[in-house]
């Protein structure tokens, strides 16, 4: 009975958020709480609220300075070098930017954390998405997907807890696995390249100064250039023709908005830019600190290390980098009041997703449901797969870690499977390996905290992210897995 309320709650969940009758916070809070009382275990919610929020509470303090930490790096101009590469080789070519976007995710991801794949990925790219009417969902997916495959890494997550939960050395299960990452990768490329081609032919392609002035139905004046007059286009005051271009607020027709009224950073960064060339984030923003550049990127690079060597918990790094680098950087009290407001919508969507998943995965452990889902699941294994039971555990690491937390996956499931396995003679190398198949996949899992920060900051739906993606990131799996299989490695 457990085993199909708990296939019930999720598929509800999903259903009621992919068709947005419920919004993602609601239905994780209310679904769980409702089969909590339908399994007769209504007196036990507070309880497992109470772990699930324990066990999350971590998770939701890392993220909340990790936004602040990075997006006072975003307004100090830190990543300002990497937007205009990034830019100068998209050009205003959907196909090179939606490549651009797999490529900046991918190597963002290398610092092992997806949050901040995220955020860096759509503070960048989201200005151009959104100058050029790009659909953000091909955004989300490509980043998303990107980041599952580069997840993999030994300090990404998996990796380190199938070689805890099978007592293995980590490097024994990823260098092997690395040639078939590669190919998943390549995949992803791909992938962009394909959805890129499809953006190319829905929109055209455009060079930067087309794409200034592309969007009809918004006029547009600029502020310190030469001239004068009115109208679209026009020129305010006197100067070089070089400044801050404005535009009006879609839900105030006849309102401008420029940067600093109110909007918000992604808003600015879409409006910003100047006459000869779009660059995505506005090169002139006053929380600019040029002449403090190398040090932000030091103590930016300091704190990835010592988050990869372990030196102190991650939400205790992240604690650390944002008051210092709010200290350093704005001095002033009413400089860091501002900065941290700015960045306070996103915390606290992010922050309040995360324990609101908090109890949709303390009901889900709490009533035994995962673990009865967990064990139908492996005894529905036929014996005559006993001596593939690699491949079978590939193939169940796509639903499983979907639908679980890596941690029930790699500390429930996955033991299982070893035994399992080892009685037909497979090591648990090969079950360990497969096992990093679906991360893919997982990445977008209502589940993982840091998928609210790709489709909080992209301003996506996480039902519409969800229909998108899923697709794709399970074709990626099925790749990765697949050539794990041709190279021997599983």
């Amino acid at each position: 009975m457990l085993t199909i309320l708990g296939f019930a709650m999720i598929a509800t969940f999903l259903v009621l958020i992919m068709t947005k009758k419920m919004s993602p916070i609601a239905a994780l809070v209310l679904i769980p709480a409702l089969f909590c009382v339908a399994v007769g275990q209504g007196a036990q919610l507070g309880d497992y609220v109470i772990d699930g929020v324990g066990n999350l509470a971590p998770t939701a303090a890392m993220l909340m300075f990790a936004i602040v930490y990075f997006g006072v790096m975003i307004d100090v101009g830190l990543f300002d070098p990497i937007v205009r590469a990034i830019l100068r080789f998209c050009k205003a070519d959907p196909m090179r930017i939606v490549v651009g976007t797999a490529v900046l995710a991918a190597i963002v991801s290398l610092d092992g954390d997806g949050s901040t794949t995220f955020m860096i990925t759509v503070s960048a790219m989201y200005p151009l998405y959104k100058r050029l009417k790009m659909s953000l969902v091909v955004m989300t997916g490509v980043a998303a997907t990107a980041n599952g495959v580069m997840n993999t890494l030994p300090w990404g997550g998996p990796t380190a807890r199938a070689a805890t939960a099978l007592k293995l050395d980590a490097s024994e299960i990823f260098v092997p696995m690395i040639p078939a990452l590669a190919v998943g990768l390549l995949a992803v490329f791909l992938l962009a390249y394909v959805l890129g081609l499809r953006e190319r032919k829905r929109l055209g392609v455009l060079t930067l100064d087309e794409a200034l002035v592309r969007e009809p139905e918004r006029e547009t004046v600029t502020v310190g250039g030469s001239g004068g007059g009115s109208g679209s286009g026009a020129a305010v005051g006197g100067g070089t023709g070089r400044g801050v271009r404005l535009r009006k607020n879609p839900d105030s027709p006849g309102c401008l908005a420029s940067p600093g009224s109110g909007t918000t950073d992604a808003e600015q960064a879409e409006g910003a830019g100047d006459d000869e060339e779009f660059k995505g984030l506005d090169p002139n923003r006053p929380t600019l600190r040029p002449k403090l550049y190398w040090f932000n990127a030091g103590l930016t690079v300091a704190l990835l290390t010592a988050m990869i060597m372990e030196l102190l918990p991650i939400p205790v790094l992240f604690l650390l980098g944002a008051a210092l680098a709010l200290t350093v950087n704005f001095p002033h009290m009413p400089d860091q009041r501002a900065r941290i407001a700015a960045h306070a919508d996103n915390v606290l969507n992010v922050s309040g997703m995360v324990f609101a998943a908090a109890v949709f995965t303390g009901v889900l452990t709490g009533t035994g449901m995962v673990e009865h889902m967990a064990d139908w699941v492996v005894g529905a294994v036929p014996d005559a797969m006993g001596p593939h039971m690699a491949i079978v555990t590939g193939l169940l690491s796509l639903p499983l870690t979907y639908f679980m937390s890596n941690d029930g996956f790699y500390f429930g499931v996955v033991p299982v499977l070893a035994e399992a396995g080892a009685a037909h003679g497979v090591s648990p190398l090969e079950i360990a390996r497969a096992s990093l198949a679906g991360q893919a996949l997982h990445m977008s899992s209502p589940l993982v905290p840091a998928v609210y920060v790709l489709v909080g900051m992209a301003k996506v739906e996480f039902g519409d992210h969800t229909r998108f993606t899923v697709k794709w990131a399970v074709l990626t799996s099925l790749v990765v897995l697949g050539a794990g299989i041709l190279f021997g490695t599983i």
